[in-house]
């Protein structure tokens, strides 16, 4: 197997990333036109081929179909790869196997884009192969911003607070380890107590930068870079210390006289290491994801800290794609919930993973007056919203938490204010965290519905999407615990499958709502089953009894991806609940068909 040299790999910085989003939304607005008439420019698109923007893969994630001797068998995976490089003239490389059974496919260096879509484009035509995605580099979702320490105005401030402390006379977090996949862990004497085993999973040594692969030291050394070093113009970066940060907001340890209170401060925190000097790969996340809910990785010892919540501040651009998913589905199926930022872009999540993936609740971000914060990714598939921080607006009003005051490598300890949806997503993690402490049995499925349920009105303003508003600590854990809030209440459903015509009049479902008197609730559940292949042309109503229609999502020329799988909440306290409610779904572009699978409402 290769080893990169130290500088050998093309990372992008935090800085590289946030400077390149502005050419990727511009070429994918272009392309997604309302006729579809872009839509073929290229056999293989570019993301496909992609690190990250401009930067093409050096590896490839490769899903063999079940039936295939690929997927079972290193040496057949091996050979597959020497022979697709022998077709395209390119020294492919199989690395490993993922803990999800994909296999990671070395390019090698100085390839281009366009090589990198040969060697695509002939994986993709073999019907052996499931799917094929790059090696994506995420990166961490924060503004960091280093100041005094001052109060916690995001656990209890009556405005935008999370209403943390009214949930800890039910639980504290106490039997429940929440995984924290991000930058490792820097020593702390806030958090010490409360850090349980964790694992290294950065691979690439030119990352990691901690003079080895792979091991069980999740230890921050530091994520610093000079200038350039992480793309052509990249000014020089200090270390973040950004999962010590995340971790601190989770379970901290409170009420020990000193620091800061974690919102799950009788919970565990396992360091799971996936970024580095300029950020982190998909299959280094698709195996930490992995191994932190109880799955197998290859050469990993089995993880004795599993965990049931699973934190990721972190994202990159384009789809979710099928390696990603496909890790997360099998940690939610082992009973893991995975909290996910939605990222700081100020622009719609369908278009940053893993924020836009299935089966994860993705968070957006609230000021300290409770409005969208100005860098919050926004849309119909964020589920929920948690305190961000606007440090634009003064230094206090953003989210304090643990820290290292090193530049490069660790100093003292200490304590700092950051905003992002990196520190909005921990409030979530956290909060699961005293939901599965107050009510074990819970499913993945019924924490993401209690939240919703329980959420309150965003106090400030949100365009675009927010979720189910802001996030309720205390409402949401009386909710499991039996003392009150809402789990989710009844729930009625249509199966029937609806077609959705190309370009064509809008169709309706009908579900009859009955044994329900007065009205409906302020965050009525609406679930949607759609499959579509390029979601941005629909249009989604929710139509009332009496005939009033809420709009649960508007056309896009920007979001190209498929299929609506996700839940709406929708203020119908002013409908009857009881009656006739209908899902309105019109297509208003050319060239892409669907059809309703499935919808529900759940009061």
């Amino acid at each position: 197997m290769r080893t990169s040299p130290a500088l050998g790999r093309k990372l992008i910085s935090v800085a590289a990333v946030s400077a390149a989003l502005l050419t990727a939304a511009t070429t994918a607005s272009v392309a997604a036109t309302p006729d579809g008439a872009s839509r073929e420019a290229a056999a293989v698109p570019a993301a496909q081929t992609e690190a990250a923007p401009g930067t093409p893969a050096e590896r490839l994630i490769v899903g063999y179909k079940s039936a295939a001797a690929e997927a079972r068998s290193n040496q057949a995976a091996e050979a597959d790869a020497a022979a697709k490089g022998e077709e395209t003239g390119e020294d492919l490389d199989f690395e490993r196997r993922l803990g999800t059974g994909a296999a990671l496919v070395d390019l090698g260096s100085g390839l281009t884009g366009a090589d990198v879509a040969d060697v695509v484009a002939e994986y993709r035509a073999d019907p052996q192969v499931a799917y094929v995605v790059p090696d994506r580099l995420n990166t961490a979702k924060a503004d960091p911003n280093d100041t005094e320490y001052a109060k916690q105005w995001d656990l209890y401030e009556a405005t935008a607070g999370m209403n943390v402390p009214g949930a800890w006379a039910t639980t504290t977090g106490t039997g429940v380890t929440v995984a924290v996949i991000d930058t490792g862990y820097v020593a702390h004497t806030d958090l010490a107590a409360n850090i349980v085993g964790g694992y290294d999973f950065i691979a690439d040594t030119a990352v990691s930068v901690d003079g080895d692969g792979r091991d069980s030291n999740p230890a921050d050394p530091g994520d610093w870079y000079n200038a350039n070093e992480c793309g052509s113009g990249v000014p020089a970066g200090s270390s973040s210390w950004h999962g010590t940060h995340v971790a601190g907001t989770i379970a901290a340890v409170t009420n020990n006289g000193k620091g800061i209170a974690g919102i799950a401060h009788g919970a565990k925190i396992s360091p799971v290491r996936v970024l580095g000097k300029c950020g982190g790969y998909d299959s280094d996340i698709i195996d930490a994801i992995t191994w932190a809910s109880g799955g197998t990785v290859s050469g990993v010892p089995a993880n004795t800290n599993v965990a049931k919540v699973i934190n990721m501040s972190l994202g990159g651009d384009g789809a979710c794609t099928s390696a990603t998913q496909s890790a997360i589905n099998a940690a939610v199926s082992r009973g893991t919930t995975i909290a996910v930022a939605a990222g700081n872009e100020n622009d719609n999540v369908a278009n940053h993973s893993p924020g836009n993936c299935n089966n994860v609740i993705s968070v957006a971000a609230t000021s300290r007056t409770g409005a969208k914060a100005s860098y919050s990714n926004y849309g119909s598939l964020v589920d929920i919203s948690a305190p961000g921080g606007q440090t634009s607006t003064g230094t206090a009003n953003g989210i304090l938490s643990t820290l290292n005051s090193g530049a490069k490598t660790a100093s003292t300890e200490s304590y700092a204010y950051y905003q992002g949806t990196s520190m909005a997503t921990p409030h979530i993690a956290g909060l699961v965290a005293l939901m599965k402490s107050a009510n074990p049995s819970l499913t993945p499925a019924q924490i993401e519905t209690a939240v919703k349920s329980n959420a309150r009105a965003l106090p400030g303003a949100c365009s675009g999407g927010c979720g189910a508003g802001l996030a309720d600590a205390a409402r949401t854990v009386q909710a499991v615990s039996g003392s009150g809030g809402s789990t989710g209440g009844t729930t009625f459903t249509s199966t029937t499958a609806v077609a959705i015509p190309d370009n064509g009049s809008a169709v309706e479902s009908s579900i009859a709502v009955t044994g329900r008197t007065g009205n409906a609730p302020t965050a009525l559940q609406v679930g949607v089953d759609i499959t579509h292949t390029y979601r941005g042309d629909l249009v989604i109503d929710l139509v009332a009894p009496d005939g009033t229609a809420y709009r649960l999502k508007a056309s896009s020329t920007s979001d190209s991806a498929d299929n609506v799988v996700t839940t709406y909440s929708v203020n119908a306290s002013s409908e009857v609940a009881g009656g006739t409610w209908k899902l309105r779904v019109q297509d208003v572009a050319a060239q892409d068909t669907g059809r309703v699978n499935s919808w529900k409402l759940t009061f």
